[in-house]
């Protein structure tokens, strides 16, 4: 989709117009409509086969791609499918099989008493509680807002830094924090999208939006919905580069 050609979409020359006047919600409400067209049902990039798997999956994900999650994950999976089995081995056997993942020894650690609690909290089984996952070592809220999301489609909102940084470029939130604009994504989404709503995000910010080499013009949302002070990071940012440029060849 071109910049000039989205829900509403309003331009001149072929270039997008700023619409520094719409109120947080229609902006929003365009968002979500361009999120529906281009990904109108988001799969979870996580592979896995159960809650628990899919909650040990996203306890890896943290400071570690999807990507290389999806390659570690088969082989521990294939030895602990479960909490017992989970449970049952050596921390230094869950290391083995996840050491190419970022701060492989910590959450080895963590999967391991994270197992051992849900057998003797749980019966064995990943309870559908926000607070009781919580309460798991290695589980934080967003990892427990994935679980609750995509385990057991309880409508939830989970926020990373990536959709973080999104929805302040897209002047959605202002907050500080990622629980913040939390509060602040649930306030502007209707509650029954959340859970599709955040995995389209995360893959619009993947195709179109990322932190580094962004083209605002020809992002399809950015283009018309990013804030004045994003459009002034990312005019300073380009000048920064031509002048870097600009003096290299005039050495």
């Amino acid at each position: 989709m071109s910049a000039c050609r989205g829900e509403g979409a309003a331009c001149a020359g072929g270039r997008p117009v700023m619409t520094f006047d719409m109120t947080r919600q229609e902006k929003a409400d365009r968002i979500a409509r361009t999120l529906d067209e281009l990904y109108p049902a988001p799969p979870i990039p996580l592979d896995h086969a159960d809650p628990f798997t899919l909650l040990v999956a996203v306890m890896l994900s943290a400071q570690a791609t999807d990507k290389k999650v999806n390659e570690v994950s088969p082989g521990l999976f294939a030895l602990a499918p479960d909490a017992r089995r989970m449970a049952a081995l050596e921390v230094a056997q869950i290391l083995e099989r996840i050491r190419a993942i970022g701060l492989a020894p910590t959450k080895a650690k963590n999967l391991k008493r994270m197992a051992e609690l849900l057998l003797e909290r749980h019966g064995g089984e990943v309870p559908a509680s926000l607070e009781a996952l919580e309460a798991l070592p290695g589980v934080g809220h967003k990892t427990a807002s994935v679980v609750m999301s995509q385990a057991f489609g309880v409508p939830a909102f989970p926020v990373d830094t990536h959709i973080h940084r999104l929805a302040k470029r897209w002047g959605l939130t202002e907050g500080r924090n990622v629980a913040q604009t939390e509060r602040d994504l649930k306030k502007v989404f209707a509650e029954p999208t959340w859970n599709r709503r955040h995995l389209q995000i995360i893959y619009f910010g993947r195709e179109h939006c990322p932190a580094r080499g962004h083209d605002l013009e020809a992002c399809p949302i950015c283009s018309w919905a990013a804030s004045r002070a994003r459009i002034r990071a990312e005019a300073e940012g380009r000048g920064a580069v031509e002048r870097r440029g600009a003096a290299k060849r005039g050495r």
